[in-house]
């Protein structure tokens, strides 16, 4: 899927990479995780209610759209969470197990 963000400008910070689903990506220092997955990858994740992709809706944390998870399993709002050197993010939920929940 094509960019769905372009950088016009502020292209001289410091280069910070992380992984989408495995994939290296790399995003500018200051930038929110929403900009850096929207820059490289068009979407967030896939709903949860049909086939299609979000891309977030309020973009000020308010709501529940834009979350991401670590690899982890820890889920961020990608609106409001800063991009960080090494950050490793899944677009889709991890799997939960009974033994987890227990």
């Amino acid at each position: 899927m094509a960019p769905r963000f372009y950088r016009l400008a502020e292209t001289g910070r410091k280069v910070v990479n992380l992984t989408l689903d495995g994939q290296p990506v790399a995003a500018l220092e200051g930038d929110t995780l929403m900009v850096a997955l929207l820059s490289a990858h068009g979407h967030l994740r896939r709903s949860e209610f049909g086939d299609g992709t979000r891309a977030g809706f309020c973009l000020m944390g308010a709501c529940q759209d834009c979350w991401v998870w670590t690899e982890d399993g820890e889920r961020l709002r990608s609106c409001s969470t800063a991009v960080s050197d090494g950050l490793n993010i899944r677009t889709n939920p991890p799997e939960v197990s009974w033994s987890d929940v227990l």
